[in-house]
This record gives structure tokens, C-alpha cells and sequence, in this order.
């Protein structure tokens, strides 16, 4: 049945007469399914932010030092929903968590679907939010945790609100396997460890404890690392090899000509990240295709690199960012260079999550990390194990919003007051163990 027309009444007014359009508009699909919510489309009205929180969770430290901890942030709207998001917490728990009470303080009362309105309030207020990690990683948060709301407003997984499936499963390498790794033969052991587990790709950082320079000795041990790797998975399993973006670019250049007939994925931050002179030196001494991004936290920065030319995989991070809004636009701008994105994802289960929403839709796609075989118990259990990796592959998952639940009875036994434990003989972003040579 179709409406053919309407006649006012009197004393309805128009706001009224549009609820009334809603409901009628699903009444054909309640009566066929009972359990369908027909009244999505009013939940818009009521879906004002009540709080943002913040939690700093912990229990050890893990191979990946920098994510010992985990800052949860929570928000709960007017109609009771709750969404959750996530954020970075190496060196900066208190710092973050505190711009998160900002936050709260600032959009407390704001509409939740208003995702670009409420950027623009959050930037209005902070003068610095652009060049401030701790501002914009917060806001990521919460700006995650809105989308996951507004997905289980919906009933969907964050994907088909973005663009539907280009995927079934994601395709992942592994990281945060080498634990302890120093000689050689430690990481080809541990390397078949990982391929016998189903990977078809993993990362490593094979530099030991040198830092803007490195030295010949340097050079032979990490080409020695390389190559028991390589023999060890063989030619059909990818190698990435990680900087984490410590080296001049002469010194980068060495490693790159050491390194190439090993034929890498990807050299991953070869350079310190605002070199970006000597990016340009080293993209013009070789051949090998350059990974980088996850310290961008503005899609003006992605557009800059782009544009120079000077990244062929793109790894923006949803928590540097500016959470999903702000990632969609990075996305599209990539896919106008031919840039494929490899996200980065080194923290916990649910930035994990919602990365993988952006992998199931986004066409320009090439490969995830994962830490998740390597994670603690505890974060796969804080979300009922819900993203397991099977065979080399991320399962998407299907549930709405981000698409995993958070099991609230264990927060409390998890929160903690402070930062990770600092251990001056060993930076916290190095995999744990590492920083030696042999």
C-alpha cells in the first residue's frame, strides 16, 4: 500500500506530522517481522551525548611495550546506547585522558550523528588540535566510539554504512611475534612459528639498538637477521621490514642497498618521519617501495606525502588521525594517487575492530597488520575473542557498530592509574627484547 496524498489536520505541527510519516513508512516492515525496530529513524532525536569517559586498562607488560596499556574511552548517549573507542597510551595515558574530560566537557549535550559538526566544535575549542597528538588522538577516540553508536542505532556493521563489502576476509601480517629475537637463528625460528600458524606475511625490525646511525657491524647483523628470515618462510610468504623511522637518510640508504635482494613488501618508515628531504634522497637511491603514515595526524599531512610522491602505502592509524571521519576522506584522497592503504594497528582489540570495518569496504586495499595471535589475553577476552585470524585472514566482524561487544565486568579489574613501565635501556616502541645486538 502506498500513501497517495494527506490532508493537514489541525493542531499537528510539522515535527509532529514528520514522526508520523516515520512510523507509518515502517509499519508494513513491522508486520512482518515483529522484532524489526521501526522507530530507527526517530532514535536521531534522542541521541544526545550524556557522557565521554575514559579508562586506562592494564595488567603486563607485552612484546609490544608501547600497548601495554590501553586507554578505553566510553560514550554513553541520552537513550542509554553505548559506544566504544580507543586510543594511544605510550608515554601519554594521563595526558590523553585528560583532553578526553575536555572533550567530554565540550560535546556533553551534542547529537552523536553530528560526526563533522562535532570535529569542527572539538577544533574550535582546541587552538591546537591540529599539530597535538594528545588532542587528536583523544578526539579519534571519540569519534570512533560515536560511529559505533550510530552503527548500533542502525543495526549495521560500520561497513555497510561506509560502502558494503569489497572483501569477505582481510588478508594480515603478522607483528609483535618477535619477542625477544636477537640472534639470527631466534628470528627464524620464530618466524616459521608465525607461517605455521597461517601467515602469509609478517613484520620485523631487524636494526638491534642503533639509532640515526648505523654502523657496518649494524649493517651485517641486520642483513644476516633478513636473511634467516627469508630462508626460513621462504619466496611466498611476504617480508616487511620496520625502522620505525630512526635513521638519517644516508644511513637508510645503506640499509635499503643491504636489504633489497630480499626482496621486501615494503621498507617501512625508513627515515625520521619530518625528514622529508631526506625522504626525497632515499626514494631517489632506490627502487624499494616505501610504507609510512602512521605518525600522520591530519589528512593535510597524507596529501602532502602523496603529492611529493614519496609513499606507495599508505599506514594512517584511525587513533592519529581523526577516528573514521576524518580516515574516509584519507582514504578516497589515496585512491586518487593509486596510494593502497596498509593501516596501522598496533594497539588493542577495539582499534582493531574498527580497522578492520574500514578494510571489509575500502577498494584501494593492500594488507593489515595484526597484533592479535600476539595480544595479551586479556584484550582478546575483553571482546569475547571476537576478530580472530584465521589462516592469515581477519574475520569481519558482522555485529553492529564496530562490530564487537566490550565485556564491561572485566574493567574494573583491569584499570590502573599511570603510565607504562619506562625502562631506559630499551625505547617502549621497540617489540620487547630487542633492543640488543649479538
Amino acid at each position: 500500500m502506498k500513501i497517495t496524498s494527506i490532508r493537514p489536520i489541525a493542531n499537528i505541527t510539522i515535527e509532529t506530522a514528520k514522526i508520523v510519516l516515520l512510523l507509518i513508512q515502517y509499519i508494513p516492515y513491522f508486520l512482518a517481522d515483529k522484532n524489526f525496530i521501526f522507530s530507527k529513524p526517530l532514535l536521531t532525536y534522542m541521541t544526545k551525548i550524556s557522557e565521554i569517559e575514559a579508562y586506562i586498562l592494564g595488567k603486563e607488560i607485552t612484546s609490544a611495550q608501547w600497548a601495554s596499556l590501553m586507554i578505553l574511552v566510553k560514550v554513553t548517549t541520552s537513550d542509554g546506547r553505548v559506544g566504544w573507542g580507543e586510543t594511544v597510551s605510550a608515554l601519554r595515558a594521563e595526558a590523553v585522558t585528560n583532553f578526553v574530560k575536555k572533550i567530554n566537557t565540550v560535546l556533553k549535550g551534542s547529537d552523536v550523528f553530528n560526526v563533522e559538526k562535532n570535529k569542527l566544535e572539538w577544533y574550535k575549542h582546541d587552538f591546537n588540535m591540529t599539530i597535538s597528538l594528545e588532542s587528536t588522538t583523544a578526539y579519534s577516540a571519540v569519534d570512533i566510539a560515536s560511529w559505533d553508536v550510530i552503527g548500533k542505532e542502525w543495526g549495521a556493521p560500520l561497513y555497510k554504512l561506509l560502502g558494503g563489502k569489497t572483501r569477505d576476509k582481510i588478508l594480515v601480517y603478522a607483528n609483535g611475534w618477535y619477542q625477544n629475537c636477537v640472534r639470527p637463528e631466534d628470528f627464524a625460528d620464530k618466524a616459521k612459528e608465525v607461517v605455521k600458524k597461517g601467515y602469509k606475511a609478517l613484520k620485523f625490525d631487524p636494526f638491534g639498538p642503533y639509532f640515526n646511525d648505523i654502523s657496518k657491524r649494524g649493517l651485517d647483523m641486520a642483513e644476516e637477521r633478513v636473511k634467516a628470515v627469508r630462508e626460513a618462510v621462504g619466496d611466498n610468504v611476504d617480508i616487511l621490514i620496520e625502522h620505525h623511522g630512526r635513521f638519517n637518510a644516508n644511513s637508510a640508504i645503506m640499509i635499503a642497498k643491504r636489504l633489497e635482494k630480499y626482496n621486501p613488501l615494503f621498507m617501512e618508515e625508513p627515515v625520521h618521519p619530518e625528514d622529508m628531504e631526506g625522504l626525497k634522497k632515499y626514494r631517489a637511491n632506490t627502487s624499494l617501495r616505501i610504507a609510512l603514515g602512521e605518525r600522520i595526524i591530519n589528512k593535510h599531512q597524507a596529501l602532502h606525502f602523496m603529492k611529493e610522491g614519496l609513499v606507495d602505502f599508505l599506514q594512517a592509524d584511525l587513533y592519529r588521525i581523526g577516528g573514521v571521519t576524518e580516515t574516509k576522506k584519507v582514504v578516497g584522497i589515496a585512491e586518487v594517487f593509486d596510494v593502497l592503504m596498509a593501516f596501522h594497528n598496533a594497539q588493542g582489540p577495539i582499534l582493531n575492530a574498527a580497522t578492520l570495518q574500514f578494510d571489509a569496504f575500502i577498494p584501494n586495499f593492500l594488507i593489515q597488520e595484526s597484533f592479535y595471535d600476539w595480544f595479551p589475553s586479556w584484550k582478546r577476552e575483553l571482546i569475547y575473542d571476537g576478530t580472530p585470524v584465521d589462516s592469515g585472514y581477519a574475520i569481519i566482524p558482522e555485529r553492529p557498530g564496530l562490530g564487537v561487544e566490550v565485556n564491561e565486568k572485566m574493567l574494573e579489574s583491569l584499570k590502573v592509574k599511570g603510565e607504562e613501565y619506562f625502562n631506559p635501556e630499551e625505547p617502549v616502541w621497540v617489540v620487547k627484547g630487542t633492543w640488543k645486538n649479538y
